[in-house]
């Protein structure tokens, strides 16, 4: 259907149709052949009802990550209220322009370190109209943001370093996965910028078994509320910290 550009409606009721672009179609179908993600082949991924461009140099998104959108609006209920939220690793930007289409008030500065995943978050964020709301920024987590900041929001990289991964992870940016020899060293990172410019909200994405190491990392920090949440498999995904 992705390469025909149709529906399943179409394909019901012209099954006698010949292909006549096979070359591309063949194209197409070595590339998944050699495990290629689909998603990279149609440039097309679906994230929380929307549809956006995606294409090697970003991750693709994944439907646990639905949950963070989830867990910010669970906080923030008030979908009039005006924030200002920053991004760190917007990828392809569907986080922030979620967000961005539930608060029709709020302001965004998005964050990458990778100038390949801000141009295909330019892409997905100009498609829904929202270049006066969605800044870019090429820089690494919260260096090049001197703004006041009143929800941080990421999926960082969380995955320890030398984790052998199935062969299709191999096609996505090894930045976006990778988060350092234990795994969680960009997520602590991520907690003392908050500490250290009392931001007031964090919802953060995060491995299944990193729940108990984050815990004990602010055993002895000053904040309101730590909440962690799970994914449909009932692992632990992600938190909400709250200064």
């Amino acid at each position: 259907m992705a390469f025909l550009d149709v529906d399943e409606l179409w394909l019901l009721t012209n099954q006698h149709k010949q292909i006549e672009d096979t070359k591309k179609l063949y194209e197409m179908v070595a590339r998944r052949a050699e495990n290629e993600p689909y998603e990279y082949i149609v440039n097309s991924v679906s994230f929380y009802s929307e549809r956006f461009y995606i294409a090697a140099g970003a991750l693709i998104p994944r439907p646990e990550t639905e949950l963070l959108i989830d867990a910010v609006l669970k906080e923030k209920p008030n979908l009039d209220e005006e924030i200002n939220f920053v991004e760190v690793g917007i990828g392809s930007g569907i986080i922030s322009i979620i967000l961005a289409l539930k608060y029709k008030n709020a302001t965004f500065i998005a964050v990458d370190i990778s100038q390949d995943a801000l141009n295909i978050a330019q892409i997905n964020r100009d498609k829904f109209g929202l270049q006066k709301r969605i800044e870019l920024r090429l820089g690494s987590l919260l260096e090049c943001v001197d703004e006041k900041i009143d929800y941080l929001v990421s999926n960082p990289p969380y995955i320890e370093d030398g984790i052998e991964l199935e062969s299709n992870l191999a096609y996505e940016p090894q930045n976006a996965l990778f988060g350092g020899e234990v795994g969680d060293e960009i997520i602590n990172k991520l907690l003392d910028d908050v500490l250290s410019r009392n931001i007031k909200f964090f919802s953060c994405e995060m491995g299944y078994d990193q729940k108990g190491k984050i815990s004990y990392y602010l055993k002895d920090k000053n904040y309101k509320n730590l909440a962690f949440y799970k994914d449909l498999a009932n692992f632990d995904r992600g938190f909400t910290l709250r200064l």
